[in-house]
């Protein structure tokens, strides 16, 4: 009992470490865009629900930039 996760346990820490770092880049770009475009209910929404990433990359192909040439 001297350690407190297992060797064979390890790869579960960094998978979470990682669904970790995934959802707060997508959530951070996404609640910055919903911010920008006055988008109250999808800055909820992405603030409220944790979705791995999902919500927000789905809020952000459905509200691309509009590009000016």
């Amino acid at each position: 009992m001297g350690n407190c996760i297992a060797a064979g346990q390890i790869w579960m820490v960094w998978l979470i470490s990682f669904l970790i770092a995934w959802e707060l880049v997508w959530k951070a770009f996404a609640l910055w865009r919903s911010a920008r475009k006055g988008q109250l209910i999808w800055f909820v929404c992405i603030a409220v629900f944790n979705t791995i990433g999902i919500l927000p990359i789905i809020y952000l192909l459905t509200n691309k930039e509009d590009k000016e040439d």
